[in-house]
């Protein structure tokens, strides 16, 4: 009997074993090497592997503008320009998460490089993600990316809020893991199938009479990606993981997690179930309107800055969703370009809190920030930046985020949605504000001075620098997410 081998693209899914590679090289380095692999090695391991996705990326994008969007291993895989500019921005964001983990694992003194090899798993189950054509492959990258993070949620030992953290985490996300394949199941019963174009093109070519089937599970598939993009009602994870887990690992998930989700979440809404936009842009819109005006309202009373940040993820959230009910080209060039403007800012805002943290990663009020950039000036005006970019203040890439997705959602004839969300960017100005203005505030506690190392002061930069050159010259980033959204679908 022969075995029917499909079709593989190797330069489709050179990113997915690019990092899987290196996961292996170090845990197989770790078992047969007598002694211990310095966590400078694992880190340079990491950076070359990100870097090496990045440089793949680039012959990936040659590669569509020749022959155009293809698909591989039996339509399961889709190499088009949306993957390869998602892609790129998870190994991005693994560069630099890299480097920040490396400088915090040097000064909690963890030896070891478990950081490393989960960190390269999870990343590699979020691009799986970005360039799924079938609902299996989403929940493979789904899973392969959350199981890791488990892990890295509970990474420090030392610490009971890390293990309680992830045991939250871990079993509202199995119970999401759950819902997200129970829905899954259900669309396969209406469709017939599980691949994104075999169910677009069943979709428009049949009628359903019956298809509260199909309604059921389009609803149970958001539901599973609403808890991953930490949307309201689905946030309440998110808070106390992204306080309990090691500030790198908070870092690392604040943009892995949501570029990969994002972009399934895309994949499914538009290319698999865009004839069905006027059943899910409905709940979409209270998603939008909920997960907007909760999370800036709840951080405002927030006084843990990782507590704050994780409210203004949801925030951001929300505001990435408006692009995605736009259902436009427009809308979902909007989405991307938040998606990659938004990754670097918050991995680099993220930093500078490890830094702050200090010895045991404890010290995480907003009051240890008054002063900050009186003590430090290029410190403080880092995190000034990078505040004012998640605000949307003009002349950094937040505003032009921020723009973007609320002009697709006029255009769209959603004017009410970008009005409640332009409300909550008001709301959520107080407290970006607020921990700004204390940045050059006069000191009123025992302060000293932080010292920043290379590595994580290279992320900082890489984070600052584009938040700047890319908010006062836009123009290359919003072509790229212009080119970059026509999905395939045959």
């Amino acid at each position: 009997m022969k075995i029917a081998i499909p079709h593989i693209h190797y330069l489709a899914i050179a990113p997915v074993l690019i990092l899987f590679g290196a996961a292996l090289v170090l845990l197989f380095a770790t078992a047969l090497v007598r002694t211990k692999v310095s966590q400078r090695i694992a880190t340079l391991v990491t950076v070359t592997a990100s870097a090496a996705v990045l440089v793949v990326t680039y012959f990936q994008w040659r590669c569509i503008d020749q022959v155009g969007a293809t698909t591989t291993i039996a339509h399961a895989i889709v190499l088009d320009g949306f993957s390869v500019v998602a892609t790129g921005v998870i190994a991005a964001s693994l560069l630099m998460a890299s480097l920040v983990a490396h400088d915090w694992a040097v000064r909690e003194r963890i030896a070891g490089v478990e950081y490393q090899i989960l960190a390269l798993a999870s990343t590699a189950g979020a691009v799986l993600m970005t360039q799924a054509n079938d609902l299996v492959v989403i929940f493979l990258g789904l899973e392969i990316l959350s199981i890791g993070l488990y892990v890295l949620v509970a990474f420090d030992r030392q610490r009971a809020t890390s293990a309680e953290a992830a045991l939250k985490y871990f079993l509202l996300g199995g119970f999401a893991s759950a819902i997200f394949i129970y829905g899954a199941a259900l669309v396969y019963g209406a469709t017939g199938s599980t691949n994104l174009s075999s169910i677009s093109y069943f979709l428009g070519s049949n009628v359903l009479l019956r298809p509260g089937l199909l309604y059921a599970g389009g609803a149970l598939l958001l539901v599973g990606f609403a808890f991953k993009v930490a949307a309201v009602p689905f946030h309440l994870w998110s808070p106390d993981v992204y306080e309990g887990a090691p500030t790198p690992v908070t870092g690392f998930m604040a943009s892995v997690v949501k570029v990969g989700a994002f972009a399934a979440l895309v994949r499914v809404l538009i290319s698999s179930l865009g004839t069905q936009m006027d059943t899910w842009r409905p709940i979409l819109w209270v998603l939008i309107v909920l997960t907007t005006l909760v999370g800036a309202s709840l951080a405002l009373v927030q006084r843990n800055a990782k507590r704050m940040l994780a409210y203004s993820s949801i925030n951001h959230a929300g505001f990435m969703l408006v692009g995605v009910w736009a259902g436009t080209v427009r809308g979902i060039a909007g989405t991307l370009f938040y998606i990659v403007t938004y990754a670097p800012t918050v991995v680099a805002t993220f930093a500078i809190v490890t830094l702050m943290g200090g010895l045991g990663d404890e010290n995480h009020s907003i009051d240890s920030y008054r002063g900050l950039a009186r003590r430090q000036p290029w410190l403080g005006a880092s995190l000034g930046v990078l505040l004012l970019s998640q605000l949307g203040a003009p002349l950094t890439t937040g505003f032009y985020a921020k723009y973007a997705v609320l002009a697709s959602a006029l255009d769209s004839g959603g004017a009410p949605v970008a009005l409640i969300a332009l409300l909550s960017a008001a709301i959520a100005a107080f407290f970006y504000l607020r921990w700004t203005m204390a940045l050059y505030a006069e000191d009123t506690i025992e302060a000293t001075r932080v010292v920043v190392p290379a590595s994580t002061g290279v992320a900082i930069g890489l984070g600052v620098a584009m938040t700047l050159v890319f908010g006062v010259w836009p123009g290359p980033l919003a072509a790229l997410a212009q080119h970059a959204t026509v999905l395939f679908t045959p």
